[in-house]
């Protein structure tokens, strides 16, 4: 059956238009090849005539190979049958047929082989110039500044016309690939028809196949009238429509058809938007967004599945982002996710961000999406975690095997599929539904069976844990007498319960050591530089005494040099600050304490709990510098990883890089070399490819799992 492509959808360019496109052109391409092949065999009939037999026979064989088109026209199939058939009983007398043969050849085939397949290549190259110069212009649209309204401008008018010329070559050409599919149709039929006339009028030796096809001949002009005359409408019918698209003003985002269906399942949104990688060098991607079943996703490719960005719309939230750089952006905020996109204009923006809206509150009446084919539904999921079934991952078995991690940390739901990544905690889909809502500074959720989990981030989860966090959070709740929330309770009871609990901090013990003190809801940072009370400052207990008496953040402090994560836990629990500076050493800070005794998981923990990865001492050293001078490669992957500046100078005017050099620590030097590559590439407008992400990977399993083939030895720096 041929394939018809609309104009409406030429103008949307969607996915499967441009599948139908590469479908048709498959067809043309596969089309001209049997017709080259038909002319050649037929060439070699007229040149040959003592092998006339011999390329007879080849010539209605090539008939057949065109007849066995998959997607051909019956009714062409049909005749090209029965010409098969009649050249295979006439073989003996050729001179007139082969004339009759060579005229009825240029006027059709060779007609529509050069003239119009001309034409076709002709309006593809049009068309692919115009669409260069389209995705240039859109490039060049979304790269400009907020700063320069007037570039903005140029960038729209520019934009503005090369949408129009793309569409009028678009149009252009879909008009002349349906023209071409019309027209083979007639034009091998009214070849078939005078070959079969020739046979008729010249081969009285073959009268009696002639006159086998004599009906037939007869049917076939009949419907080859007929379908020139309906050819003649259809193509006067697409002439017209396509006149009056050439009318519209072609340069708007939106014109013809484009709010109509354009695939399976007819989304309420769908449309091309830019996507900012999550990776530290947040590159941009041009893709095919749509929601559906109460997910967001998108495509490459129309044969490509979809991705899915956001799994559950119940779980999200939407909102602009005016303070980016780039124009028209607004963020998807999921419990394991942030996903940013940028919309062509404002009003698409302000399109997305309302369909966005209206599919969460339609996500929350309808209850959970369905799950995606190949899984089993998340109450089973549930009931097979909790009956001891196999888990679905590595990250949910290491997890919910730890002691206390089987059920939820705050209603002891069993089976808990996410977790708060900062807290160490396992929590059910109600509870970190309310742990999300209360911002990222206090919960970060993630999924354990959804999302990619880094191998410091499950060591972690393993070194904390629900029983762990409970013995801080909950250290009074039997002195006071309040009642958990059970399995199965409101999400009022959740909610007031999370909040006394980790916000309000009601049930949180005094310090080790010292007297319970009040809790404020949300800790203030200690002033920088602030002049540290005497009794503030961490003495040196040997390793085997518990924590001193300190203030919170001295007590973090001093936890972070030696590795205790549940007394760093207990301490910003107290409201110590992750920033907090000792000035009675060079303004270091908990994570150079920790970056000293060279402990990636008290590193990790203090990030994930909002420690700053540029933050330096009193000599301007970060981090970054501190894990460079001591060797530390997985530290510095970590570092890098987490947004560090590889440009960061010291005191001394010397960055990671030349201290790295110095020390001649190959493995530091090739990894911040990739970052400045990156960097630079990225500053450019240049997406580069994977390998840096592969590097960082490998070096963070080594740095987790096998640390101590990390070790180089390196030069000792007294003054650190």
């Amino acid at each position: 059956m041929t394939v018809k492509l609309d104009f409406e959808e030429c103008l949307r360019d969607s996915p499967w238009f441009r599948a139908a496109v590469e479908e048709a052109e498959a067809d043309v391409a596969e089309l001209e090849t049997h017709l080259e092949k038909v002319l050649k065999l037929c060439s070699a009939m007229l040149e040959a005539g003592r092998h006339l037999e011999g390329t007879s026979r080849a010539f209605a064989a090539g008939l057949r190979d065109l007849a066995g088109i998959p997607r051909g026209d019956p009714l062409v199939r049909e005749a090209l049958e029965k010409l098969c058939s009649s050249l295979e009983q006439m073989i003996d007398s050729h001179e007139e047929l082969q004339d009759s043969t060579q005229v009825a050849l240029r006027r059709h085939l060779h007609t529509l082989l050069k003239e119009e397949a001309r034409r076709l290549r002709e309006a593809r190259r049009e068309r692919a110039r115009a669409a260069e110069a389209l995705a240039g212009a859109l490039q060049h649209h979304a790269e400009v500044p907020r700063r320069r309204p007037l570039e903005a401008r140029e960038a729209a008018a520019a934009l503005g016309g090369a949408r129009g010329v793309a569409r009028a070559r678009g149009l252009d050409y879909v008009l002349q690939i349906n023209v071409v599919q019309d027209k083979n149709k007639t034009e091998i039929l009214q070849f078939v028809l005078a070959l079969l006339e020739a046979q008729a009028a010249f081969f009285s030796q073959g009268h009696r196949g002639a006159t086998s096809t004599q009906q037939y001949r007869g049917q076939l002009g009949a419907q080859l009238d007929r379908l020139v005359l309906e050819g003649a409408r259809q193509q006067r019918d697409m002439e017209q429509r396509h006149a009056l698209l050439l009318q519209q003003d072609l340069s708007q985002e939106t014109v013809g058809g484009a709010t109509g269906e354009a695939g399976p399942g007819a989304p309420p949104m769908e449309g091309y938007l830019y996507k900012r990688a999550s990776n530290a060098f947040r590159t941009w991607s041009r893709r095919w967004f749509s929601i559906q079943s109460n997910q967001l996703v998108y495509l490459k490719r129309a044969r490509d599945p979809p991705t899915v960005v956001v799994e559950d719309l119940r779980l999200c939230t939407v909102k602009p982002c005016p303070d980016l750089e780039r124009r028209f952006c607004f963020e998807v905020l999921s419990p394991s996710k942030s996903c940013v996109l940028q919309a062509d204009s404002a009003g698409q923006q302000r399109a997305w961000l309302s369909a966005v809206q209206s599919s969460i509150a339609s996500a929350f009446s309808q209850g959970p999406p369905r799950d995606p084919p190949g899984q089993p539904p998340e109450s089973s999921r549930s009931v097979s975690g909790c009956r001891g079934g196999p888990p679905e991952s590595p990250v949910l078995e290491t997890v919910l095997g730890l002691e206390g991690n089987g059920s939820c940390c705050d209603c002891r739901e069993p089976a808990p599929a996410w977790a708060s990544v900062n807290l160490g905690i396992t929590l059910c889909i109600e509870c970190s539904g309310i742990h999300r809502s209360l911002g990222v500074h206090f919960s970060k959720v993630r999924s354990l069976t959804l999302d990619s989990w880094e191998p410091e981030l499950v060591k972690l989860m393993c070194e904390l844990g629900n029983s762990t966090l409970n013995r801080i959070y909950e250290a009074r709740v039997e002195e006071m007498g309040v009642k958990r929330p059970p399995p199965g309770c409101s999400r009022a009871q959740r909610e007031d319960w999370i909040r006394a609990k980790y916000v309000e901090k009601k049930f949180v013990t005094g310090l080790p050591g010292g007297p319970p003190r009040p809790r404020p809801s949300r800790p203030g940072p200690a002033p920088r530089g602030s002049p540290t009370p005497r009794s503030h400052q961490p003495p040196e207990p040997s390793e085997a005494e518990g924590p001193p008496s300190l203030h919170p953040g001295a007590l973090l402090y001093w936890a972070a040099q030696r590795r205790r994560l549940p007394t760093m836990a207990d301490a910003l629990a107290h409201g110590a600050d992750p920033g907090w500076v000792n000035s009675a050493e060079d303004n270091r800070t908990p994570l150079l304490q920790a970056v000293a005794a060279n402990s990636l998981l008290a590193c990790e923990f203090l990030l994930q709990n909002g420690a700053s990865v540029n933050q330096s001492d009193s000599r301007g050293r970060g981090p970054l510098h501190h894990a460079t001078m001591l060797g530390h490669t997985g530290l510095a992957c970590l570092f890098l990883k987490r947004g560090a500046d590889v440009n960061a100078v010291d005191a001394d005017g010397k960055d990671p890089l030349t201290i790295a050099i110095d020390l001649a620590n190959a493995d530091i030097v090739t990894l911040l070399r990739l970052a400045k590559m990156r960097e630079l590439e990225v500053a450019q407008g240049q997406t580069g490819d994977d390998t840096y992400l592969d590097i960082f990977r490998d070096i963070s399993l080594m740095a987790s799992d096998h640390p101590e083939k990390l070790t180089r030895p390196h030069h000792k720096f007294t003054t650190l």
